[in-house]
């Protein structure tokens, strides 16, 4: 099964234990941020991320440059407490 099938698959599982007003809400902000434009200016897929500088846990900059000598690199982001 490709990533593309399991995810398809999470998607329908967990969409299938939603009530309909929760479903109702996320397609509504999913409505309003294409509204916004987000889309125009988001990287499509293959594009090549530009290169940036971040904290580290530690609070030191780390540059995806330097990351990217180690291998691939894998970026997550944490919205921060709900």
């Amino acid at each position: 099964m490709s990533l593309k099938e399991k995810l398809e698959n999470i998607s329908k599982e967990s969409g299938s234990k939603m009530p309909d007003e929760v479903k109702a809400k996320m397609k509504q902000q999913i409505e309003e941020l294409k509204s916004t434009g987000i889309i125009a200016n988001s990287l499509g897929v293959g594009a090549k991320m530009p290169e940036f500088e971040l904290p580290n846990a530690e609070g030191e900059m780390v540059s995806s440059a330097d990351l990217l000598k180690n291998g691939n690199l894998v970026l997550t982001f944490f919205r921060g407490v709900w």
